[in-house]
């Protein structure tokens, strides 16, 4: 065997395990649809030539710039003979012929008009599906459908010169099944041998197929060296399976797998996606916890349907092993965070005007191993619904002008170390919305009502509680207009002064417990609800009264490219209701909250919020971002948030390109208060006509003294495959908000 090949054969049984059948690469994105390919068996032949002469009825001899057409077929050739009888057409030099849009051109051709079979000598060829072209020693044309490509090559690349293509003894392109399947075979980079298969199948079009995707070995801090071999499954156009050996150098062998399906009963719709993955025995957890079992596993799974146009259900099931499973094999910082695991089972039924709910609802809490010794980190366990049960009704403009809503939920609560209890809520509601042209005022009356049947406790026996809240709420709102000219455009101003005031008594509920109420997050969205907790434990008294100013500019589509707002609450006696034991609030107004955000040009868009508080003249909260997105492939995001006393974060990130067909990638998330770095992400891209190159690195802690590193870089050779170590495209989407990929409508 000749040095480059035994070369590109010892690198495929590194990255590639070379023994494997087929080679496969499964796309997201919609395949190029071809219009189907439908011949008029009875058209008529047409010949032409400069010299044309034979037999009447049986054999034509074109001469000179021969040309044989027939519906979708089409021959041109320095000579030519057709035969009538047999519907066959010998060509020689210069041949040329057109099927359904694909192209070949040769040395010789022969081949029937009716059935498609034939051959040429030294062809090449281009196809139409996915513009991919090669050339070789001889095609086989077995029908009109399939053709079996003899010691030749194939490539998407555009060039007469490809930057990469593959090699094979024998090639099979079936456009009508859409598969291309090749025997031993050789894929060149730069006319360089970098991968040897035995065996390999590939789409023609982009469509998803069954078969072994490409090899993706990683490296990382926390687990080493790491190799993925996937196998992809297309059960259906609505269904896929995904299998995901994994070799961790560090730990051992993880068998992962991703099933997602689509589909339509009688009922209506339904969808689903569920993900396992599986360690028998992780070396190192069982070296660093030897009095635990060292096998680990990890879940997630989702799924709802319609069972009538009524009826439906779903469920979300999340579960994981051990306390560390995020820390040790999370690839994100959300995954590395997400520690309170929901799992769920629902059902809704709907009428014309209202909605029955049913779920039971369950945690497992995976505790930070930094709470030990930093206690502040302590994951809490929320309440069990075992189960709860809503049913929420409303109609509008009924009676003359009135909405009325129902909201009701029975609920039972549970928690291993708290206290235990079952909660029934009941809150009718009416107002009357007066709305005019350019004012609104909506007065509504509302009552909480809930009682509580509480277990026996610590000692203290089984009690039920009760209470009755009534609320009286006023809205109301302007609407002015004007038009106005900025920046050389015509647009509308509105300025829309709005009134919300409430009025809530107090009434005692320091013996009811907490299961599920928390302070309400103190924005716009909260400043205009009845209530300032979030939940149904705690019903704040009030008097107080919310003014607030916005500001909208619209362009003459109506449009909004920016709104400004402004907003402060008024109370008019203290707040005594409180989620545990401390002293009333007695503040006479709130902070205020000024808000600004838009579009304000094709290329630059903002938001941003800031929470003041007038009292003592400090910032409680702020938040920016900006994005500024001036080209194709060019975006530049920074932001920065501040919570005071809790964190202080500057963002940026972006995609830009540097010079010719290189881009460079890179986010970062600075924790200004702890003074390290949260997130990290720093990547090159090279974007050739028919393949991408991407590298870098990322790192994002994982717990508060700890941090997980990978880098990775990948070769993807467009319409076929990407060859790499880690996963750099979904790092690169994930990290950067407006990421455009290189290769669009390639790739998974």
């Amino acid at each position: 065997m000749p040095k480059p090949k035994r070369l590109a054969y010892a690198l495929s049984a590194i990255f590639t395990v070379s023994v494997l059948p087929s080679y496969a690469y499964a796309q997201s994105a919609p395949p190029k649809q071809r219009p189907p390919r439908v011949e008029d068996k009875n058209a008529e032949t047409i010949v032409k030539a400069e010299d044309i002469s034979g037999r009447p009825e049986r054999e034509v001899i074109l001469e000179r710039d021969a040309e044989v057409i027939k519906d979708k077929t089409k021959v041109n050739a320095d000579s030519a003979c057709y035969r009538q009888v047999e519907d066959e057409i010998e060509a020689k030099s210069n041949v040329k012929i057109w099927r359904f849009g694909d192209y070949f051109t040769g040395d010789e051709l022969k081949l029937n008009m009716d059935t498609g079979k034939g051959y040429m000598l030294n062809p090449t060829y281009k196809l139409e599906a996915n513009h991919a072209q090669g050339k070789a020693e001889r095609i086989n044309f077995v029908n009109e459908d399939e053709a079996v490509v003899v010691n030749g090559t194939y490539s998407t690349c555009q060039s007469l010169s490809p930057d990469w293509y593959l090699r094979s003894d024998t090639m099979n392109l079936d456009s009508g099944r859409d598969v291309g399947t090749a025997g031993k075979t050789l894929i060149y980079f730069k006319d360089v041998p970098i991968l040897g298969t035995p065996a390999m199948s590939f789409s023609l079009s982009g469509a998803r197929r069954s078969g072994w995707l490409s090899p993706t070995p990683g490296f990382g801090s926390k687990n080493g060296a790491e190799l993925v071999v996937p196998y992809y499954v297309n059960i259906a156009p609505n269904r896929d399976l995904t299998l995901y050996p994994k070799i961790i150098a560090n730990r051992g062998i993880q068998i992962g797998a991703q099933a997602r399906y689509l589909g339509e009963t009688d009922g209506g719709l339904y969808k689903g996606e569920t993900y396992v993955e599986f360690m028998p025995h992780d070396r190192e957890y069982a070296q660093a916890n030897p009095d635990e079992k060292s096998d680990r596993w990890m879940v997630r799974s989702t799924h709802a349907q319609d069972i009538t146009k009524q009826w439906e259900f779903s469920w979300n099931f999340n579960a994981a092993s051990d306390d560390n499973y995020p820390n040790d094999f999370s690839k994100t910082v959300s995954s590395s965070t997400d520690r309170q695991l929901l799992r769920e089972l629902r059902t809704d039924y709907h009428g014309d005007f209202w909605t029955l709910t049913a779920r039971v609802q369950k945690y497992q809490v995976l505790q930070d191993p930094e709470s030990v010794v930093d206690p502040s980190l302590f994951v809490s366990r929320p309440y069990d619904r075992l189960p709860a049960i809503n049913f929420n009704a409303a109609q509008y403009d009924v009676a003359g002008g009135f909405d009325w809503a129902f909201n009701s939920e029975l609920t039972r609560f549970y928690h291993p170390t708290l206290i235990n209890g079952t909660r029934l809520v009941a809150i009718p509601q009416v107002s009357y919305p007066i709305i005019g042209p350019s004012y609104f005022i909506t007065p509504k009356v509302m009552v909480n009502m809930a009682t509580y049947q509480l277990d026996a406790y610590q000692g203290a026996s089984s009690e039920n509680l009760s209470r009755a809240v009534p609320t009286f709420s006023l809205d109301s709102g302007l609407v002015f207009e004007r038009d106005i000219k900025w920046g050389g455009k015509s647009m509308t101003q509105t300025l829309e002064p709005r009134l919300f005031y409430v009025n809530t008594p107090y009434r005692d509920q320091s013996k009811f417990p907490i299961f599920d109420t928390d302070a309400a997050t103190f924005n716009f969205s909260q400043i205009f609800s009845e209530n300032r907790f979030v939940g149904s434990d705690r019903i704040g008294d009030a008097n107080q009264l919310t003014a607030a100013l916005t500001s909208r500019f619209l362009d003459a589509n109506g449009a909004e490219a920016l709104r400004l707002a402004f907003g402060q609450r008024f109370y008019f006696r203290d707040q005594r209701v409180q989620l545990d034991a401390s002293t009333p609030v007695v503040d006479a107004h709130s902070d205020i909250l000024l808000a600004a955000t838009g579009r304000i040009s094709d290329t630059w868009a903002f938001d941003s919020a800031v929470q003041y508080n007038p009292s003592q003249s400090r910032i409680v909260s702020e938040s920016y971002t900006a994005q500024w997105v001036p080209g194709s492939k060019k975006v530049l995001n920074l932001g920065y948030r501040y919570l005071r006393d809790s964190f202080k974060n500057i963002e940026l990130s972006s995609q830009w390109p540097i010079f010719q067909r290189w881009y460079g990638v890179g986010r970062i998330s600075y924790s200004v208060q702890d003074k390290k770095i949260l997130e990290s992400l720093v990547g090159l891209e090279y974007n050739a006509d028919c393949w991408v190159f991407r590298t870098g690195a990322q790192r994002f802690v994982t717990t508060s003294t700890k941090a997980s590193t990978q880098i990775f870089f990948q070769l993807e050779l467009n319409g076929l495959s990407h060859l790499g170590v880690g996963s750099p495209l979904e790092a690169m989407k994930n990290s950067i908000p407006g990421y455009q990929r290189l290769n669009e409508g390639y790739g998974r």
